[in-house]
């Protein structure tokens, strides 16, 4: 039976890839944009990406379930509930990043087991740079076709600044707050404005220390760089309480959360990782 121990992460790695291709088709050309029914945006490339993972992932494992961002709402939670373990895939996570062809966007693919995320991968096939994470074997970054390396890295660390990054295309009022507060408290304050879920990648290896989401989010946009973060030593704490996003829920949003370091994790652990 499939589970994070036995999953093959080079097949995941490997549909990323072949998405990532149909998804630079689409992102070299000239494409149009519609919009769905929440007024956020779709384009050719995420449906292109949903439907190749979904049908390898199907071929791959008949047996488990899969739950895009574009088929989600076709999945009622009374069968839902009955899964113990599922994909949960968001084929484009950072539509807007697309169309503004700034290259922050990614796809991702995550395994579920009992509402937490046991393994994904995080590919942003723009920028070549690849991240994934297996619980219990350790998280990875692979960049520019380079030898992976274990997260998080120490070299990653640019000053001594507290570096908190939030998203380039949805910020907040209470993101703007929860920096103010930050500044207030420390002498230096670095923030990093970034789209899709490569924030969460950018705390998971050590970049940025914290990655504030005070504002909406839905489990398709967290469950892969979540499971890398955690295989990092890093957590996504619901915001001003000590636990952890969960996923298959009956609401699909997620709550306010925050991207941070493990606080039962050492900083020797941290500097063991190279």
């Amino acid at each position: 039976m499939l589970s994070a121990e036995t999953l093959d992460i080079n097949e995941l790695i490997r549909i990323c890839h072949e998405a990532g291709a149909a998804v630079m088709d689409v992102y070299e050309k000239d494409f149009q944009v519609q919009s769905k029914e929440d007024a956020s945006p779709l384009t050719q490339a995420d449906l292109c990406s949903h439907t190749i993972i979904t049908g390898r992932l199907g071929e791959l494992y008949p047996e488990t379930p899969v739950l895009s961002e574009e088929s989600a709402t076709a999945v009622a939670y009374e069968i839902r509930r009955h899964w113990t373990r599922c994909w949960l895939v968001d084929p484009l996570d950072g539509t807007k990043e697309f169309i503004k062809k700034n290259g922050q966007f990614t796809i991702n693919i995550a395994l579920i087991e009992d509402a937490r995320p046991a393994a994904g991968v995080v590919y942003a096939p723009a920028l070549d740079l690849l991240y994934y994470g297996i619980e219990g074997q350790g998280a990875y970054k692979i960049a520019g076709g380079a030898e992976a390396r274990r997260l998080p890295i120490p070299s990653a660390r640019r000053s001594n600044a507290l570096v908190i990054v939030g998203s380039l295309s949805h910020s907040t009022p209470a993101l703007e707050e929860f920096v103010a507060r930050e500044r207030d408290k420390h002498d230096n304050v670095e923030f990093i404005p970034m789209g899709s879920s490569l924030k969460i990648c950018l705390v998971a290896e050590g970049t940025a220390d914290l990655y504030p989401r005070l504002g909406p989010t839905m489990e398709w946009d967290t469950a892969a760089a979540h499971a890398v973060a955690n295989a990092a030593g890093r957590k996504l704490f619901r915001y001003g309480r000590q636990e952890e996003l969960t996923y298959n829920k009956p609401d699909l949003h997620n709550d306010w959360f925050v991207a941070q370091p493990d606080p039962a994790r050492s900083l020797d652990q941290d500097r063991a990782c190279v």
